[in-house]
């Protein structure tokens, strides 16, 4: 197991421990990025990989909390009604915690996301119609926060098919009016949306065919790979390592 203390005030960076080389991989000197953001469709994994990673280095959790949108059953059962509300709803929910996020300890941000708030209007341009869309617009701007750019942002990918086998196998209820179409869209939205993402350094992953959330062997590679990663574009595509 690897532990990771708390960033230091004078460096900036995380003391490293190193315990018992369990998990398959070390550090060698490398820092552990203190802000981590994972995205991507639903039923992908990002916040089971999340929950992984701050268990690994002892960072904080910032989850969305999909479960406590009251529209979201609603939303599933029929988009076209409930879908500017249950965004929008999504946007406060996001926004108020990426403030509480601003307000902590500057010295205490180790922390792992399952969202960055850049990518709210991604779901308000698949399920809003044009003039719900100019008003979430107008929202959004007016909520606009100055975010904390993450230290790496990984973008966990999957096949409509498979993202169908995820959200059916996890069975929450809600989710299964889901159809394969609305997956289609997400993915589109998703891909443009990262094809020009450059704010922070980011990690495309492959998780089509592994599942990141049960085993060792490619969390383990992920990991590896992710410590290594300073700035730019790059690509985790786990079948090359078989």
């Amino acid at each position: 197991m690897v532990r990771v203390s708390k960033m230091t005030a004078a460096s900036g960076e995380h003391a490293v421990h190193q315990e018992a080389p369990s998990t398959g991989f070390t550090l060698r000197g490398r820092a552990v990025p203190s802000y981590i953001a994972i995205e991507g469709p639903i039923g992908v994994g990002k916040t089971t990989l999340a929950r992984r990673i701050a268990e690994t280095f002892a960072h904080d959790l910032l989850l969305e909390e999909a479960e406590l949108n009251p529209f979201l059953s609603r939303f599933y059962q029929n988009r076209q009604q409930t879908a500017l509300a249950t965004q929008l709803f999504f946007l406060f929910q996001r926004v108020q915690k990426i403030t509480e996020l601003k307000q902590r300890d500057m010295f205490d941000q180790n922390r792992v996301a399952d969202f960055v708030l850049e990518k709210d209007p991604l779901f308000a341009k698949v399920n809003l119609d044009a003039d719900e869309y100019a008003l979430y617009q107008k929202v959004f701007e007016k909520m606009r926060v100055d975010a904390p750019l993450p230290d790496l942002v990984i973008y966990l990918q999957a096949n409509p098919d498979r993202l169908m086998e995820r959200i059916e196998k996890r069975g929450i209820d809600a989710e299964r009016l889901i159809d394969r179409t609305y997956l289609e869209q997400l993915n589109e939205v998703y891909s443009e949306f990262f094809l020009y993402y450059d704010s922070a350094p980011l990690l495309i992953v492959n998780a089509n065919d592994i599942d990141l959330t049960r085993g060792d062997r490619y969390y383990e590679q992920l990991i590896d790979y992710m410590l290594d990663i300073k700035k730019g574009r790059h690509y985790f595509n786990p079948t090359f390592f078989s």
